[in-house]
């Protein structure tokens, strides 16, 4: 690998981990401005003055906030998240199989949603102002079009409630409630997560298609792509040995930031279907003000978040020939 590509490939990492430093900042502001008060919260109504005075300075909330923001800072670069106030138990091991379980949804729906949106994109490019690429692009902008919440209702509406008239089938084919845990088999987890990662397929799958149409599209234009097409070469190979591996770059791209929205935008879902994943987590804690928490959840989504956009930067660098052979 040259220089010029490790040169760029560090200087996308350095600049993630200050945008990250950043975000971290955001999250503390924007915890403490919350109204409310935390030992309020805890304590109770019937709390008194006394007892409130003692649980702030025990919690250091009688600090100035940049001290607190270091202290914060500093025990998640130790590894300590912290513990939560509404339950006394510590976070990063309650955070671990929630982050897992919501890793296994956005994988699952990852696997389908990635490799159909680029298939579809490819059709949609061969038979460009026809048939194929019309209803495509209709349903691609009908999926756009409606929100995860209404998505997810109407498939526990066709799917998890059993219809008589539709169905064979006296039962439900999946469950309205995805609940999981340690002792859930695979094949059970699958199960499970059929409906909310199919929510989640349906909302990225539409913006991926569409976007690899566009790249491969803008590619299609080059002079190279006119020549392979006067030497005789199928448009459909044209396609796939010469426009989309050119495409690659836009189509890395917008592939991780869908991947990201996977794993950070599935608290609607999550919430929707019950399941037990960081979403619903953070959900839970913050009508409960458990300011640790929704801390922690929130620098864990940004750090997803930033890891795969510098992923993507990486890809698009590297697959850059003009970067790869500078001479």
């Amino acid at each position: 690998m040259s220089s010029p590509i490790l040169k760029l490939v560090a200087q996308r990492i350095v600049l993630g981990i200050l945008l990250l430093l950043a975000v971290s900042v955001l999250i503390f502001v924007g915890t403490q401005i919350l109204p409310g008060d935390v030992a309020q919260s805890i304590l109770g109504q019937s709390a008194t003055p006394e007892a409130l005075k003692n649980l702030r300075a025990a919690m250091g909330l009688n600090d100035p906030a940049y001290i607190r923001y270091i202290r914060w800072l500093g025990s998640v670069l130790a590894g300590d998240l912290g513990t939560a106030l509404s339950s006394g138990q510590d976070i990063g091991s309650s955070i671990w199989p929630r982050l897992k379980n919501t890793l296994f949804l956005g994988g699952c729906a990852a696997t389908v949603a990635v490799p159909l949106a680029i298939l579809l994109g490819l059709l949609a490019v061969r038979y460009r102002n026809g048939g194929v690429d019309k209803a495509i692009s209709g349903l691609a902008l009908a999926s756009t079009s409606f929100p995860e919440f209404f998505i997810s209702y109407v498939l526990v509406f066709l799917f998890a409630v059993p219809h008589l008239d539709w169905f064979v089938l006296q039962e439900p084919l999946f469950p309205a409630i995805s609940t999981v845990d340690d002792s859930t088999s695979f094949l059970e987890r699958l199960q499970a997560v059929v409906l909310p990662a199919t929510a989640l397929t349906l909302v990225v799958l539409a913006h991926m298609m569409r976007m690899t149409r566009a790249a491969i599209l803008n590619v299609m234009q080059s002079a190279y792509i006119e020549t392979a097409e006067l030497k005789g070469l199928k448009p459909f190979n044209i396609i796939r040995k010469h426009a989309f591996p050119n495409a690659i770059a836009p189509v890395v791209n917008v592939v991780m930031l869908n991947l990201a929205y996977l794993i950070v935008g599935v608290v609607v879902v999550e919430v929707i279907f019950v399941y037990p994943g960081m979403g619903q987590y953070l959900v839970d804690h913050v009508a409960k003000r458990d300011v640790p928490v929704v801390q922690a959840v929130g620098l864990i989504f940004a750090a997803v978040y930033i890891t795969l956009n510098i992923i993507a930067d990486i890809v698009a660098i590297v697959a850059n020939p003009r970067l790869r052979h500078p001479k």
